[in-house]
């Protein structure tokens, strides 16, 4: 995995070659077989109810203020958070030219964010697991390893009504 770091206009700034024709790779004439063993660990729905009333897992919303406190949804028919979650927008973990800020910078902001929780306990989400990527990208950059993501996110937790939500009033 490859990540352009400043997106597509920092590439074009920094000369980047661009193409418009479509060349696909010859298909090797024997048949081989890629299996990937992720390091970073998925977290499920049922495993964050199951600790609400004594967490293990620490939280962290990826989605923009408004949206964590219940505001604004744009997107789902619910707005709110999981209960006991932090924020941290992902435009937080960027410069004002659209790069990664310093794995040093981006280090002190997500441990003043979390203070002397074990990275191993952090899940990551955000609307529907998308952008909750980016922190663990911006985590990992930054020398926190061990992060997990819980991929159904938001839009996951709010399709069943049995699962509590928190809101700022």
């Amino acid at each position: 995995v490859m990540i352009l770091d400043g997106g597509w206009q920092a590439w074009l700034e920094a000369g980047g070659v661009t193409d418009a024709r479509l060349e696909l790779p010859p298909v090797p004439s024997t048949h081989s077989t890629l299996t990937v063993q992720p390091q970073q660990t998925t977290v499920e729905a049922d495993a964050i109810v199951a600790q609400l009333d004594q967490p293990v897992y620490t939280l962290i919303d990826a989605r923009a203020a408004e949206r964590f406190r219940g505001e604004k949804e744009p997107i789902d028919p619910v707005a709110g958070r999981i209960p006991g979650a932090l924020n941290r927008p992902t435009p937080q973990n960027l410069t004002a030219d659209g790069r990664f800020k310093s794995p040093e910078q981006l280090r002190a902001e997500f441990l003043e964010l979390l203070g002397d929780t074990p990275i191993d306990s952090v899940v990551n989400y955000c609307g529907s697991g998308m952008t909750a990527c980016h922190n663990v990208f911006a985590m990992e950059l930054a020398g926190l390893s061990g992060a997990a993501i819980y991929p159904g996110s938001w839009s996951e937790w709010i399709a069943d009504p049995t699962r509590p939500q928190a809101r700022d009033n």
